[in-house]
């Protein structure tokens, strides 16, 4: 086959533009850090970087989610703490106003002390974090307990639906706990927490022994319920933890392997790169010797 001086020059100057091609590459890649730019680049690169970006978006969204429900969690394990206390300190003033050497009026300052702690568990019940209810189910919006201008509570209406929120694919936990067993109690059982209070400070506005002795019982029953409802939620809290720990592996994994489909070793580019250019060089010294010398270069 006859090789021409045109051929030379053309197929010297393809090459040397497929060299230009492969120097930009090179530097895209060093520049950005990825191994393509755009899907036409490498689409297989492109289709498995989109699945695996999906799934680390996913994972954050849980981890988002698995906060939301820390924030339940906690605050509701705080009220509950702060209602034991003050049933606690309740039945303690129960007992001593049950002792016989009490008179009315030694009873009638603890039922004032009583009232007090009263107000104090309505407003627990009441309890707001960042404009939600926690302790009214899914009814977040309203109080479950309403009160006049004198602090006599006027409506009981707790929601008792669970707040469930998803925490991983197909997982979903229950962020709240049920404030019926908490506030209002079993009525089979325990009756209204509020009734019995009432009750209790009734019993010492109107010296009844017998019945302070009588609220004794009720004020353990219900300071067992929420004891009970505080082990549910410390046993969902432990759950929560393992999730999270398992989340947080999830991502981990994820990142690193999205990270090998997209990202660029280096050294191995810049190696590369250097390699390129030599040989880019290379192809220009002597290209410039094989292109047919003009007729200025013989006048020279």
């Amino acid at each position: 086959m006859r090789i021409t001086q045109g051929m030379l020059s053309n197929n010297m100057l393809r090459n040397l533009s497929n060299s230009y091609s492969r120097l930009d590459t090179l530097m895209n890649q060093l520049s950005t850090g990825k191994k393509i730019n755009l899907p036409s680049d490498d689409p297989v690169i492109a289709m498995k970087g989109m699945g695996y970006r999906s799934q680390v978006t996913e994972v954050e969204q849980f981890m988002r989610n698995t906060s939301e429900v820390h924030n339940w969690m906690d605050n509701s394990d705080a009220a509950l703490d702060k209602a034991t206390k003050a049933l606690q300190k309740l039945r303690d003033l129960a007992v001593q106003a049950s002792n016989d050497t009490y008179d009315e009026e030694e009873r009638k300052n603890i039922m004032e002390e009583a009232e007090q702690l009263k107000q104090h568990l309505i407003d627990i019940a009441n309890t707001n974090v960042n404009g939600k209810y926690i302790f009214n189910g899914t009814n977040t919006e309203n109080p479950p307990i309403t009160t006049d201008e004198n602090g006599t509570i006027t409506q009981i209406a707790i929601n008792s639906d669970p707040v469930m929120i998803e925490v991983a694919n197909g997982t979903k936990l229950q962020a709240n706990v049920d404030a019926g067993s908490v506030f209002k109690g079993d009525p089979n059982v325990s009756g209204d927490l509020f009734g019995e209070i009432d009750s209790f400070i009734n019993a010492l506005g109107s010296n009844d022994q017998a019945a302070i002795e009588q609220s004794i019982g009720t004020l353990d029953e219900n300071i067992n319920n929420v004891i009970n409802t505080r082990a549910d939620l410390g046993a969902r809290m432990n759950r929560l933890e393992l999730v999270e720990n398992r989340l947080s592996e999830q991502e981990v994994i994820a990142k690193r392997t999205m990270s090998e489909n997209e990202d660029i070793d280096y050294e191995k580019v810049i190696t590369e790169l250097i390699t390129q250019e030599s040989i880019h060089r290379a192809a220009l010294s002597a290209g410039s010797r094989i292109i047919q010398p003009t007729l200025l270069d013989f006048l020279r």
